[in-house]
């Protein structure tokens, strides 16, 4: 089985271009010294960029900037230049994000992925950001990869273009782009607001009207819309926030059968996106007191559906010009794993890879319910007004659930099967990297580039003075990853060959899923272990054609590799695939700018790991290692892989097992003291130690032998994200030991001493845990009332901070430390760490908290563990920081750091100077692993 190249987009960096970017101009001296010079100290790592391996790069707007850059594919021989060969009109795209709405986090994730996958030779992107406040920015796309608004909003003032007004930014949008893209979710984004801005100056933009929007995105009107039009709809009532009426809310109870004290029901803003503020209520005083809660002027109570399973379902327009024609793509079923009372879908489990919500597509309905709701959908789509794409959900009940639809109006979703019902619609559905979008895309033929090129396309094609940029457009889609996948490898010499594998057996296995689905190789699934043998080599792993990867959790991949080597499941989703492909190319060939789809229907490939890794020695390729704890970061898999000779990511064997051990770890750099690097005391304690002796006892012992007040408890073996937690008293270990003993998957809220969200906890549990004390930190605040719009008192002197470090074996060098800044509680949480959209990163440091001088000390201390733990390739080092003197207090090394989208080694990389963009960061590890000596 031959691999896929590997085809990244270089930006050419320029340090006398106020962008930051090279011309469109063959790259050759000037960019050799822009990376191998002084001014990018990340480059200069005695590892020199090989730009002569170059056979071919693109002129390409990359974002943000105002003329053409270079972009590469690595091939070999020789560089021919191709931007000019086109002879078409360059598109620019402006992409707008972020906004009022609590949801802006999750725009960020989406527009990062929009900017990821559609830039090219023929469409230059800008991007522009609006604030809660709703003032307008230009900002540089490096503020894209920011993990949350958060780590930017503070400093916009300095870093973008303001403004004055909105009208001023629509006037600029008027003369700087071609199209709006706006990747804005909740309010102004999808209630119309930015639309009608739009519409005003006359600009064209991606998507549905203002009106229609209004129309669409008020809950309680889109419900009496669909009522009028035949369909079913859920029992619901419109309820006045602020004062509320207490008699019409109970015998709207009565009405519905419902009890008037503990009768379930949801209850949502009417005018807010689908995941924020979504809550459950029992009765009537529940009911209107989460109303008041919600503290906006109109909430909707609505009865809980219990016995169904919630679909949602993509619907892309394929007509030309004013014609609409909705083609719903297959649908996906959402599966919910838990047994909460509140047991709905909402924002942590739509956004937050866990195991309490798995996806199938298609949905394990019947067929005939699968075309029912295909046919809603669209007729949905039409009878609304929608445009260009959008994404509807709703619910199926079996026929034998939910008798008070017996004698509903509605007719449309009724049958002997059950009842169908659509209850929300999404005008800019979420476009994170394995949103609905593309998960559901992938399954008919599209790529990320081409579903999203696609969209703007068509959304041109409704603009006459736009028809000349996509009449006869280079919308050529990626060529098929999954295609490859079975070319001879003897026509593809020459061709770097990369395998990301992800999963195995942690608890982070599925933040292993996220940094395994970031870069543009072939994704290749370690599965987790069965326990009924040690030897690692005879583990599985999956070779995953494209679609499969775009999932949320390791099970989810697995049950996706299950499906499709099943008989009936693949014939199902076969005959679903040609349904919608043709639905599609009756609208798409009618198109000069679409070229085909660009990813077939391929089968995942199962190997024992041994024969993998030799597969993987054979075709010449070199592993991206992203299975964080087990035996991805405990020495196994690199001990294997180098058995064979396979280079790959990441420190070697010894270091990985050092590094695993967190005790192992400091007793290592231990003697590192007098140059300003300290370490953490520690007690390490079994599980059944725990389990055995009196809690009250083992706080006592702990407490006496730390000399501390409070404790900090961990796995001794696993990754940083799960099973942390600082324990105050006796009691709060109590409740942490109960957990262990119970194999709970997460601690619930405020099962503490002291308040605090969920814990998510290791599976299984860990057999030995950490116990250390804890260390205060100053808390930071990011606020308008400050200069530097930071609050911080600065009494303890210590933060805590993240840093990646990049280079050879004994040459390590630290990139900009990164302040980790916890929202909420005294542990960064497994959202903080890893979910894009939420949690602080302050990159660099600002110097109100960290001087210079003491930056810089810093970093040399960082490199100093590095170089002592003989770490190579990447890592990432948790510590504290002494504000004043840079001395280091080191917490743990992980070897294989997360490298989700929004990774803070993404925003390390582009606070170097000049800016290291994504791709280039992951080609320059990709050289590291390449050069090292196996």
């Amino acid at each position: 089985m031959a691999s896929f190249s590997l085809a990244f987009k270089l930006p050419l960096l320029r340090s006398d271009h106020p962008d930051g970017f090279l011309g469109s101009r063959p790259f050759s001296a000037a960019a050799k010294a822009v990376y191998s010079g002084p001014s990018s100290k990340f480059f200069n790592l005695n590892c020199e960029f090989n730009f002569d391996s170059f056979t071919s790069y693109r002129n390409a707007g990359f974002p943000g900037s105002n003329v053409p850059c270079a972009t590469a594919e690595i091939v070999e021989d020789s560089v021919t230049e191709k931007g000019e060969e086109s002879g078409g009109r360059v598109l620019r795209v402006g992409l707008v994000c972020g906004g009022p709405s609590a949801e802006r986090g999750i725009s960020l994730n989406s527009v990062r992925s929009v900017l990821d996958h559609i830039q090219g030779d023929d469409l230059q992107v800008n991007c522009y950001y609006i604030d809660c406040d709703l003032n307008a920015f230009a900002i540089a796309p490096a503020q894209v990869y920011s993990n949350t608004p958060a780590d930017f909003d503070f400093k916009l003032e300095s870093l973008a273009q303001r403004f004055p007004s909105l009208s001023e930014f629509a006037e600029h949008l008027a003369a700087s782009v071609d199209i709006v893209f706006p990747v804005i979710h909740g309010q102004f984004g999808e209630d119309g607001g930015i639309q009608e801005l739009l519409e005003k100056y006359s600009i064209p933009f991606v998507g549905t009207g203002s009106s229609e929007c209004r129309r669409a995105f008020d809950k309680y009107e889109a419900s009496l819309e669909l009522r009028k039009q035949g369909f079913v709809t859920v029992p619901n009532i419109l309820v006045q926030g602020s004062e509320p009426n207490e008699s019409e809310v109970a015998k709207w109870f009565i009405s519905n059968q419902l009890d008037t004290k503990s009768g379930k029901v949801v209850v949502k803003p009417v005018r807010a996106g689908s995941s924020i503020g979504v809550t459950v209520a029992y009765g009537v005083a529940d009911a209107l007191k989460k109303a008041k809660d919600i503290k906006l002027e109109q909430v909707i109570v609505e009865i809980f559906l219990e016995g169904g399973s919630e679909f949602t379902a993509i619907i892309l327009d394929v007509g030309s010009g004013t014609d609409c024609q909705p083609i719903v793509q297959i649908p996906s079923e959402v599966e919910l794993h838990f047994n909460e009372d509140d047991a709905i879908f909402n924002y942590r489990r739509k956004y937050l890879p866990t195991r309490q919500v798995a996806y199938h597509t298609p949905p394990r309905f019947p067929i005939e319910v699968t075309r029912t709701i295909r046919e809603g959908a669209s007729w949905l789509f039409r009878q609304l007004g929608l445009r260009d794409f959008a994404r509807i959900d709703g619910w199926f009940l079996p026929s034998s659930t939910n008798s008070f639809f017996g004698t509903a109006d509605g007719k449309f979703g009724r049958s002997e099967l059950g009842t169908v019902l659509f209850t929300d619609i999404n005008l800019i559905s979420g476009m994170e990297q394995t949103s609905f979008l593309f998960q559901q895309a992938s399954k008919v033929g599209f790529s990320h580039s081409n579903i999203l090129r696609s969209i703007v396309h068509r959304a041109c094609s409704r603009f006459p003075n736009l028809e000349s940029y996509v009449d006869i457009s280079s919308h050529l889609p990626r060529r098929s990853k999954s295609k490859l996948l079975t070319e001879d490898s003897g026509q593809n010499q020459g061709i770097h060959k990369v395998f990301v594998i992800f999963g195995g057996n942690s608890s982070e296995r599925q933040v292993s899923v996220i940094s395994g689905t970031n870069l543009e190789v072939i994704p290749c699934l370690l599965a987790p272990s069965d326990g009924r043998s040690s030897n690692a080599g005879s583990r599985t792993v999956w070779s995953l054609p494209y679609s499969l990867v775009l999932r949320h959790t390791v099970e989810e991949v697995l049950d996706a590799c299950t499906e499709a080597t099943d008989p009936s499941r693949a014939s199902l989703t076969s005959q679903l695939r040609k349904q919608v492909m043709d639905d599609l190319m009756e609208g798409l060939e009618k198109h000069r700018w679409f070229n085909g789809f660009d990813i077939t229907d391929e089968k995942p490939v199962k190997f024992s790991l041994q024969d993998w890794i030799k597969h993987a020695k054979e075709v010449q390729a070199t592993v991206f290692l992203t299975v964080h704890g087990d035996i991805g970061e405990d020495g196994t898999l690199q001990s294997l892989l180098q058995a064979e000779g396979v280079p790959y990511t990441c420190p070697g064997i010894l270091a990985s097992k050092i590094c695993m051990d967190k005790v192992a770890t400091s007793l290592a750099v231990s003697h590192l003291s007098d140059s300003g690097v300290l370490t953490i005391n520690k007690d390490v304690r079994t599980k059944e130690e725990l389990l055995k002796i009196p809690s009250l006892k083992i706080w006592n012992e702990l407490t006496s032998k730390l000399q501390c007040g409070t404790l900090c408890v961990k796995p001794a073996r696993d990754g940083c994200s799960t099973g942390v937690a600082r324990i105050r008293c006796s009691e709060d270990l109590a409740v942490y030991v109960a957990a262990l003993e119970e194999c709970l998957p997460r601690i619930p809220p405020n099962s503490f001493s002291k308040a605090h969200g969920p814990i998510e906890m290791p599976n299984p549990p860990p057999e030995k845990l950490i116990f250390e004390p804890f260390i205060e930190t100053d808390e930071i605040i990011v606020s308008s009332k400050s200069a530097d719009g930071l609050l911080w008192k600065g009494e303890s002197r210590w933060v805590e901070i993240t840093v990646g470090v990049v280079g050879k074996r004994g040459c390590m060098q630290s990139l900009s430390p990164s302040i980790t800044v916890k929202e909420g509680g005294d542990i960064l949480s497994l959202e903080e760490k890893f979910q894009g959209g939420t949690g602080i990163n302050l990159t660099p440091p600002p110097p109100s908290i960290v001087s210079e001088e003491a930056l810089e000390k810093c970093k040399q201390r960082i490199e100093l563990v590095a170089n002592t733990l003989e770490l190579e390739g990447f890592s990432r080092i948790d510590a504290f920081l002494n504000v004043d003197s840079g001395e280091v207090l080191v917490i743990e090394v992980n070897t294989v750091p997360g490298m989700t989208p929004s990774t803070v080694l993404i925003h390390q990389a582009l606070a170097e100077q000049p800016p290291v963009y994504p791709h280039l960061f992951f080609r320059r590890l990709l050289d590291l692993a390449s050069d090292r000596t196996i």
